[in-house]
């Protein structure tokens, strides 16, 4: 549990919009350890966006250092970036970003094409293990169309994990989800995070927080709090809970 994951030091971001700076992040530094479950918060225009893109390789920062399991992102090329990306980061998003004709099993299958080292054989065996670990074996000929929201979410949290990544970065993955099945999905980031999973999930929502281990707040591109959810809630405990109608 002591091995860090995440290494950010002074992390600095710019955007020109105009003739105007505008400064989305500015000096952030933490850390974030093996098998750690973080939430990052902040309303709109905090920074926490950006972060998630950054931390995902999908942006640079403008200064400061960022450092994904012992490799410093600056050091590395385009190329090796979206290698990186692919092998070592799984993303789950809001929107689930499934193919719309194409079987859960294929949607799943996906990230494992780009990798010219995995068999066809090993790659559907790959793919059936992670719809295992999210329950929807018996679902894995079903388009997105023929499956819930819930069950879109799973999908993509399998796609996320069929390269076994280093971590799982959520954007609002409960975001376009009514209360009963945000639960469910964060139910299971719960069981994946206890398996040793390290995640990091962005929210505005503090009772989704609440399930995580630890929460860092943004501000104006500045860490405001970053503490340790104190009395962690399992995401069982509200379905238990909810009224009948989910509401």
């Amino acid at each position: 549990m002591d091995e860090i994951i995440i290494k950010i030091e002074n992390l600095k971001r710019d955007f020109l919009v105009g003739s105007e700076t505008v400064r989305a992040l500015r000096g952030v530094s933490f850390e974030l350890k093996k098998g750690e479950f973080l939430t990052i918060m902040g309303a709109s225009g905090s920074g926490k966006s950006t972060l998630l893109n950054i931390l995902g390789c999908l942006d640079k920062p403008t200064s400061g250092n960022y450092f994904l399991d012992g490799v410093h992102m600056a050091s590395l090329s385009k190329n090796d970036l979206a290698r990186l990306r692919n092998h070592k980061i799984g993303f789950v998003f809001q929107s689930f970003n499934l193919l719309p004709r194409t079987s859960a099993l294929e949607n799943v299958e996906l990230p494992l094409l780009y990798n010219s080292k995995v068999s066809s054989k090993e790659r559907k065996e790959r793919a059936l293990e992670a719809l295992k670990a999210v329950d929807l074996i018996d679902r894995m000929g079903h388009t997105p169309s023929q499956l819930s929201g819930g069950q879109q979410q799973r999908v993509a949290i399998a796609r996320a994990l069929v390269n076994d990544p280093v971590m799982i970065l959520a954007d609002e993955a409960t975001g376009n989800l009514d209360s009963k099945t945000s639960y469910e999905v964060m139910d299971l980031f719960q069981s994946l995070n206890q398996k040793g999973k390290t995640i990091v999930f962005v929210t505005h929502e503090p009772d989704i927080a609440t399930l995580s281990k630890r929460t860092i707040t943004l501000r104006d591109g500045h860490i405001i709090k970053d503490s340790p959810v104190e009395n962690q809630k399992l995401a069982k405990w509200f379905l238990e809970n909810l009224p009948v109608n989910g509401d």
